[in-house]
């Protein structure tokens, strides 16, 4: 087996993790878009339906900003370099996120259009919801502890 059919092994159960949290993640929003919009309605109008598309719409894009970029970084794992371009992909995308945050909260803040309240209860639905999400798919994930195991006497074409 050649070292980029394992190195493939070895990402794939990490890959479908994140893909599965992606998928689930969407599926979760789309719940809290239409419970969040239902009640925002109830309460405000489309005033409210707008601030709960915009609060789910922020948790979707910045929880699963985090899923894409270790998706991305995993694809350096060749490299030589490669956990320091994980963590720099990583972090950069954290503060991509932390920065953006902050520009969207100053800047919808007081906004006509917005209920603050309803737009923070979706935002905060979709946080908790997203890490039960990532919580559920990663218990229930088969990923080995360890890998790239060379076991003595071992056939070194099937990694053992």
């Amino acid at each position: 087996m050649s070292t980029t059919s394992n190195s493939e092994t070895i990402v794939n159960p990490a890959r479908r993790v994140f893909v599965a949290i992606l998928r689930y993640g969407a599926l979760l929003a789309v719940g809290i878009a239409v419970v969040g919009g239902i009640a925002g309605y109830l309460a405000h109008g489309w005033v409210g339906v707008l601030s709960a598309l915009i609060g789910t719409g922020m948790a979707v894009f910045f929880l699963g900003l985090t899923a894409v970029s270790i998706l991305v970084a995993n694809r350096f794992q060749e490299h030589d370099f490669a956990t320091i371009i994980f963590f720099s992909v990583v972090l950069g995308a954290w503060l991509v996120k932390f920065v953006l945050f902050l520009v969207l909260i100053v800047l919808l803040k007081d906004q006509p259009f917005i209920d603050n309240l309803i737009m923070f209860l979706s935002l905060v639905a979709g946080v908790i919801g997203s890490l039960v999400v990532d919580l559920v798919v990663v218990a229930k994930s088969r990923i080995p502890y360890v890998s790239d195991v060379r076991l003595p006497g071992g056939n070194p074409s099937n990694g053992g």
